[in-house]
């Protein structure tokens, strides 16, 4: 589904000559690509959501540290055009967990293991990301996790 919804906004940015759009959505075409063949499949083949997903996130967590390294490297222009793409591939990710959320799903974590020191925070921390399924920052989960001893 992704990759055909993808290809398919791909052709409308064409048509309206969103050049950042058709770069943005033919590298994500491109890694889908790549994926499949790293997996030992056909790059005709069909990537399933599931795997889409993850490279999606592979793609925005790319797009998020270049995006850092432009700015630290005084490349403000270089940095926004990241964020620009950053903006775009969010678009395709399902909606991540907000900080409420995260902070409720730890609390009931936290007595369900019983943890009461700071050497529970890893533990902790990977019981979080479980329950959330990856549809959370693990930078929010860890500060989270860490806030609540």
């Amino acid at each position: 589904m992704f990759p055909k919804r993808i290809r398919t906004d791909m052709t409308a940015a064409m048509k309206a000559r969103d050049d950042l759009r058709v770069q943005t959505l033919r590298g994500a075409l491109a890694a889908f690509t790549n994926e499949l063949v790293a997996k030992g499949k056909k790059p005709t083949d069909e990537l399933p959501d599931a795997d889409a997903i993850i490279v999606l996130k592979r793609l925005a967590k790319q797009r998020k540290e270049a995006a850092e390294q432009y700015e630290k490297g005084g490349r403000a222009e270089l940095a926004q055009k990241e964020m620009a793409e950053l903006k775009i591939i969010e678009e395709y990710l399902p909606k991540m967990a907000s900080r409420e959320d995260i902070e409720k799903i730890a609390r009931a974590k936290k007595e369900e293991l019983g943890a009461i020191d700071a050497s529970g925070i890893g533990k902790l921390t990977g019981a979080v990301m479980k329950e959330l399924g990856g549809n959370a920052d693990g930078t929010v989960v860890k500060k989270v996790v860490a806030s609540l001893f």
